[in-house]
């Protein structure tokens, strides 16, 4: 995968887009900051993408250092720290750690989580460079202008045996397949401009990289990562408007498909790309 698409786009235009609307930040009416919120924000984050816990493997990491590049407003971020992780956590966007910072605040988990608000291209000089068990990402290093520079980062803080972690979007997905035919109108010959416009719940992401396993393979070897699994998950089946409502209602499509047949769609066009891998 070439990083010519989108390798010009300044990352000010990125922090900007996060700010603006932070990550699942919406994913509770309760008040931004209580303890409610963010056990909601917990609850319908894991409904909706209830492989994240196996894939992150929170008890593995207990009384373990983990380095968390993109932690958004802190759910992932928590629950490693949750079950005894010592947790550095780094993200672009300040409005998302004003809430992750709150998050830890609330759960008596401060001491535990270091934040860091960095520009992840630029890791180690911001981040005092040491070894880490776990260094994991999850739908993040696909938003920035230079991927492979990231992972060039990320290898300084890893030794032999580190385990790295990373979910990136997946090219042969459903949700590209949606996007190309519904608002993109067949275009194919501007579908990565597409996806990037459409890729998330607020429109206009500046920065977005889909990969075949192939090429996410490839990418993780020319910066010293050799993937040992590649796993394909996820495909949302909720009508969106009612989702928004918080109401959790399949499109017809899916509502009727046998859990085992729709469990196999998504293990071959699933949105999320993830990669476990080794230094």
């Amino acid at each position: 995968m070439t990083e010519s698409i989108f390798q010009a786009v300044p990352i000010d235009r990125v922090k900007e887009y996060w700010d603006r609307r932070p990550c699942n930040i919406r994913h509770s009416l309760q008040p931004v900051g209580s303890r409610l919120y963010f056990d909601e924000v917990e609850a319908r984050k894991y409904f909706v993408e209830s492989h994240i816990p196996r894939f992150a493997e929170f008890e593995r990491w207990h009384g373990k250092e983990v380095l968390e590049i993109g932690c958004g407003i802190g759910t992932d971020t928590i629950s490693f720290a949750r079950r005894g992780a010592r947790v550095t956590a780094v993200d672009l966007s300040e409005k998302s750690l004003e809430v992750a910072r709150q998050r830890a605040i609330v759960y008596g988990l401060e001491s535990q989580v270091q934040f860091y608000s960095v520009n992840a291209e630029e890791l180690a000089r911001f981040v005092p460079v040491k070894p880490y068990d776990l260094i994991y990402s999850f739908g993040v290093i696909h938003h920035t202008p230079l991927p492979g520079q990231v992972l060039e980062q990320l290898r300084q803080y890893a030794r032999p045996g580190t385990i790295l972690k990373i979910m990136v979007y997946h090219r042969y997905s459903w949700k590209v397949g949606s996007i190309l035919m519904t608002a993109g109108k067949g275009r194919f010959w501007k579908l990565q401009e597409l996806i990037a416009r459409d890729s998330e719940a607020q429109t206009g992401c500046p920065v977005t990289y889909t990969y075949t396993r192939r090429q996410a393979s490839e990418l993780l070897k020319q910066h010293g990562f050799r993937a040992r699994h590649v796993n394909v998950e996820h495909i949302f089946p909720y009508h969106v408007p009612d989702y928004v409502q918080y109401r959790y209602i399949k499109e017809p499509h899916f509502r009727w498909m046998p859990a085992p047949l729709f469990r196999s769609l998504e293990k071959q066009f699933g949105w999320h790309l993830c990669i476990t891998a080794e230094a």
